[in-house]
């Protein structure tokens, strides 16, 4: 009987699943094929062997990599892209929303529409582009910053000894935060900007009514209309909260400034291209991605009970 409906089904709407088929071949070919490589991370992998006939080790490169000699080196990147991504959260992730409520407020559409598209444009510059800028400004001598810095210190007299930012870690991370606020909070407040134009005209109008001023306005509807939307997007967010992107980093980061830079991200990549250890980089990857799936999980279910917004 199953099976009939099936057909039925397939007959009656072959449109649709035609449709959906380059997709589901993507799909099998790019996300389910290479699952099938998760099995390095249990073998002392050899390119020359191919993941059948390498050498098993079941967890060594687990227990390397959490108690061995490996560990060091794995939990400092731990520790720094969780830093880097908290920092992300707490500093980055709210001025999208603050950009969204302010373009809310402004009524000439056309300046608006100017300052959207100026904040919108540094998105589609790529992150070789931005690295480079940032090393540029941040440079000795000729940087922006530290020419700035030192007129400013001359107007009062004060001698200043230029700082070399790209070799002391303590400023990095700040680097990563704000270069990544200044390449996409415009192109991210876009999604709150849309779930702002869905709130209704005629809950303003309460609000006026009510003696509501604009800040009352943002605070008593705007933030409420859009905080099914903040979760969902902070759900996410969390969940990828140990998948920094690398390029960036690999871009700015020297071994100067690895006890604060190294990421899990750039620490599987080296130890997959230049130590050709393929078993412990799958391996550091594996922990990453098991850690953002449970992260996930564990926050569409607080949202869920606290908020009665979630994923699924």
């Amino acid at each position: 009987m199953k099976k009939n409906n099936f057909s039925n089904e397939l007959k009656n709407n072959w449109q649709l699943y035609v449709l959906i088929l380059p997709l589901t071949i993507w799909l099998l070919l790019y996300f389910i094929k290479p699952l099938w490589g998760i099995a390095i991370a249990f073998e002392n992998y050899s390119p020359f062997k191919g993941i059948l006939h390498s050498d098993f080790v079941g967890l060594d490169n687990f227990k390397d990599l959490m108690s061995g000699p490996s560990s060091i080196y794995f939990w400092r990147a731990f520790k720094n892209t969780l830093i880097i991504s908290l920092y992300g959260i707490v500093f980055a992730f709210p001025i999208p929303i603050i950009l969204a409520l302010l373009f809310n407020e402004v009524k000439n559409s056309n300046y608006r529409k100017f300052v959207q598209t100026v904040t919108y444009l540094p998105y589609f510059i790529s992150e070789v582009v931005v690295a480079s800028l940032v090393i540029s400004f941040l440079a000795l001598n000729t940087g922006i910053v530290n020419v700035l810095i030192g007129n400013f210190f001359h107007i009062f007299g004060i001698e200043y000894s230029q700082i070399q930012f790209m070799l002391i870690p303590k400023y990095f991370r700040l680097i990563y935060i704000s270069s990544g606020v200044w390449k996409s909070c415009g192109f991210d407040s876009i999604i709150y900007f849309a779930a702002l134009c869905g709130v209704s005209p005629t809950l303003y109008e309460a609000a006026k009514i009510d003696g509501a001023n604009k800040l009352k306005q943002i605070i008593h509807v705007s933030l409420p209309g859009i905080t099914p939307t903040i979760v969902i997007m902070l759900i996410i967010r969390i969940g990828h909260i140990l998948s920094i992107g690398y390029e960036k980093v690999l871009l700015l980061y020297n071994p100067m400034i690895y006890s604060t830079a190294d990421i899990l991200s750039t620490y599987t990549y080296r130890l997959g291209m230049e130590n050709v250890n393929y078993g412990l980089s799958t391996a550091a990857s594996l922990i990453n991605s098991i850690i953002g799936f449970c992260l996930v999980i564990a926050a569409n279910k607080i949202s869920k009970k606290l908020t009665q917004t979630s994923l699924w």
